[in-house]
């Protein structure tokens, strides 16, 4: 069972987090180009932020797996895990309550003025697309804590 848990877990962590990473890292360079130029720039960021919303609900199952995981190995309580764990909340609040709100006021700046430059002279854009692009880092670099972690296991009597 363990190691059915295990498989669930990493697969989940790769397929999910994985395009979210992505989709997210690609959105700020899409949203600071305009529409006029190409006519896609908006279509991309709607897609991207699909990805990133729709793979953000199916994320759940990351950590539903990584505790019964850790659970089933009897490593609950270990440092280690735990770290991972808060660092794991912290990543899904900023892309819940940051990442995710920002692409759609970004969308919705674009799409309300017809240009998709958002409002004004292209100055708000900039600095929304850079305080996402930060902010996409930190989640990124978060995961790659957690992927650390869970590899190292600082402490496990596995010998790994």
């Amino acid at each position: 069972m363990t190691k059915l848990l295990l498989s669930i877990h990493v697969l989940a962590s790769i397929l999910v987090v994985g395009p979210i990473a992505v989709a997210a890292s690609m959105f700020p360079r899409y949203a600071r180009r305009t529409a006029g130029e190409d006519g896609h720039s908006v279509g991309a960021t709607v897609l991207l932020h699909r990805i990133c919303s729709g793979y953000a609900i199916v994320g759940v199952a990351v950590p539903v797996f990584g505790i019964a995981t850790g659970a089933q190995l009897g490593v609950l309580t270990d440092a280690w895990l735990l770290t991972s764990i808060v660092l794991t909340t912290i990543a899904a609040a900023i892309l819940a309550l940051a990442i995710l709100p920002g692409q759609e006021r970004m969308i919705e700046s674009a799409a309300a003025d017809g240009t998709g430059t958002g409002t004004g002279d292209g100055a708000d854009t900039k600095r929304a697309a850079a305080r996402l692009a930060g902010l996409t880092g930190v989640f990124n670099l978060l995961w790659a804590v957690v992927v650390v972690l869970m590899i190292v296991r600082p402490g496990s009597t596995t010998g790994a």
